[in-house]
């Protein structure tokens, strides 16, 4: 099995649409790993498979008993990095719906648009309908996509790699569903992360008569929980405001903050996702306006997809608005 193609699994088609107790506190920082080397077991996560070959993409698969199989993560370093003993940001890559680990590698050339640039870059599971979210039902087992990500995965991955285990030293970036995911994880884990991006994700659960918060229930009952779902029936209203981007406007302050949005979807499902995207957004952005909070909006022609030009310039955002390496 290789770092960024395991044979187990088939690519995912990338479309990536909506249909589809912190681990550290604000100032908390970790023992980062002091070299290059094999990585362990901790934080709840055993490793089962594994790749190291690559010289930039790391490959890793767990056992652990916040999800019902093993999920994996590809972590990219930076070129230099089996060269010396300096440290470095990192940001946290969160794929769409019916998308996965390998995403970001398979289909949008994360390496290239990292070629010689002191990032490290950690792209994880997060299920084909998860949300970035503990469920509220699930029959299925597990799959709590939430504490994995930010009780487990992060403090691992800041004691097995040279990272700045610290808010100046993360971001937090992603596409549609993992674009909603990484504006959450921001405001709800406010001292993790100094950068947040969204590249058609969607900013707001409540806006636009609940149409977010349906369909997260909706998706993830239909291809993730078994007929389970992310915020209940009826919804655990406590657990949706919690989720809430619109809600949690002041956890903003003083990040980086990114959106792109699409204006011209070519066609139905497009206009679905991207429709919702777009007037979320602008909910969203009314609210930073309101209370001085700087962001950097974009809305550009097109649907709902990945735009190279403005992941590359999000990407150069991070690492400008960072802890230099």
């Amino acid at each position: 099995m290789t770092a960024h193609h395991p044979t187990r699994r088939n690519i995912l088609k990338s479309a990536g649409g909506l249909t589809a107790a912190m681990a550290l506190g604000a100032g908390g920082v970790l023992a980062a790993a002091p070299a290059a080397a094999a990585a362990g077991n901790g934080f709840g996560l055993s490793i089962v498979d594994r790749n190291e070959s690559d010289y930039r993409m790391w490959y890793y698969r767990f056992r652990t008993e916040a999800i019902g199989w093993n999920p994996a993560v590809n972590v990219l370093l930076p070129d230099g990095y089996h060269t010396g003993e300096r440290r470095y940001p990192v940001l946290y890559l969160l794929h769409g719906g019916l998308e996965d680990f390998i995403t970001f590698d398979a289909h949008h050339d994360i390496r290239g648009l990292t070629a010689w640039k002191n990032l490290i870059v950690v792209m994880p599971d997060g299920g084909r309908a998860g949300w970035y979210s503990n469920p509220v039902t699930s029959n299925v087992g597990p799959r709590n996509w939430e504490h994995f990500h930010m009780a487990q995965l992060l403090p691992w991955v800041d004691a097995n790699f040279r990272t700045y285990a610290e808010y100046d030293g993360r971001a937090v970036s992603g596409f549609s569903m993992g674009g909603f995911g990484a504006l959450k994880y921001a405001a709800k884990y406010y001292g993790h992360f100094a950068s947040v991006s969204a590249h058609s994700g969607p900013a707001s659960l409540r806006g636009r008569g609940d149409t977010v918060t349906h369909w997260a229930n909706l998706s993830s009952a239909a291809v993730e929980l078994g007929g389970g779902t992310v915020y209940g029936v009826p919804w655990d209203q406590a657990r949706v405001s919690a989720d809430n981007p619109v809600e949690r406007i002041e956890s903003y302050r003083n990040k980086r903050v990114f959106l792109v949005a699409g204006t011209s979807p070519e066609d139905i499902q497009g206009y679905a996702n991207e429709s919702v995207v777009l007037d979320t957004q602008r909910e969203f952005r009314s609210h930073l306006h309101r209370v001085g909070i700087p962001h950097e909006a974009h809305e550009v022609g097109g649907g709902h997809y990945v735009r190279r030009e403005q992941l590359e310039a999000d990407i150069n955002g991070v690492i400008a608005r960072l802890r230099k390496a």
